[in-house]
């Protein structure tokens, strides 16, 4: 049965997270209206992602799957391609273009809101699935892990709102692409090659967790800086209150 208490463990660590997070853009703090907006289609964003998910496994049949290359294919194209590709569109879609969307620190946060409602909803369905005990591990790895790989990419969608040409914009977007796709098939990868290589290669998951957290703080610390020479960050910018569904071009 899926009583209360399940329910609160699947869905803390991604509220937290979204707390902690939220609050490190404390010069101007995102609309939480949008804000909820785009968690709620993180959420939603789970159906299309199984979806296409169920469809790239289909091709596992050329594959052994005790092979490290199934294990490669299922971690980067299945999980974090797929994955980290639509918490891309849901923000493209829905706040790139958001008068709200007015720092490259808001590429951090918007993506990292998806990730969370995408991770809140996966937890959920996991939970659902008789994994009560497993949450709590998910708590501080796959959870956290969404935020970090999302957030990363975020800081480059950020540059790319405020790129110079569709060409450079182009390229930002899908070098954030990349990295989110790095450390979220890095991640699952360690975790695919058990059934090949056995449990040694999760050793792996500490320095992967740590090293994306200190890499992501740097890119919250360098976006934060950046909004702070444009002068896009702090008084005299966008009202954050009333806008937050007027869209620019």
């Amino acid at each position: 049965m899926f009583g209360l208490l399940p329910f609160i463990m699947a869905v803390a660590p991604a509220l937290l997270l979204l707390r902690y997070y939220y609050r490190q853009d404390k010069q101007r703090p995102e609309p939480k209206g949008l804000v909820f907006k785009i968690f709620l289609l993180g959420i939603l964003s789970t159906v299309p992602a199984i979806l296409l998910e169920l469809f790239l496994d289909s091709f596992r049949r050329f594959l052994s799957p005790s092979t490290v290359l199934y294990a490669l294919f299922k971690a980067f194209v299945v999980a974090a391609l797929c994955e980290e590709g639509i918490k891309l569109l849901v923000v493209r879609r829905f706040a790139y273009r958001n008068a709200a969307f007015d720092e490259v620190m808001d590429g951090v946060v918007y993506m990292v809101v998806a990730s969370l409602g995408f991770a809140c909803m996966e937890n959920i369905l996991y939970v659902m699935g008789g994994g009560v005990g497993g949450a709590v591990v998910r708590a501080f790895t796959a959870v956290p892990l969404h935020a970090l790989a999302s957030g990363t990419m975020g800081y480059f969608v950020g540059e790319a709102r405020f790129a110079s040409s569709r060409g450079e914009e182009r390229a930002l977007t899908l070098r954030g692409l990349f990295w989110a796709v790095l450390i979220h098939g890095l991640y699952d990868f360690l975790l695919f090659t058990i059934p090949s290589l056995g449990p040694l290669p999760t050793l792996g998951l500490i320095p992967l967790m740590v090293g994306s957290f200190l890499a992501l703080r740097a890119k919250i610390r360098a976006a934060l800086a950046e909004d702070k020479r444009s002068g896009r960050s702090g008084p005299g910018g966008l009202e954050q209150t009333g806008n937050a569904d007027e869209t620019l071009p």
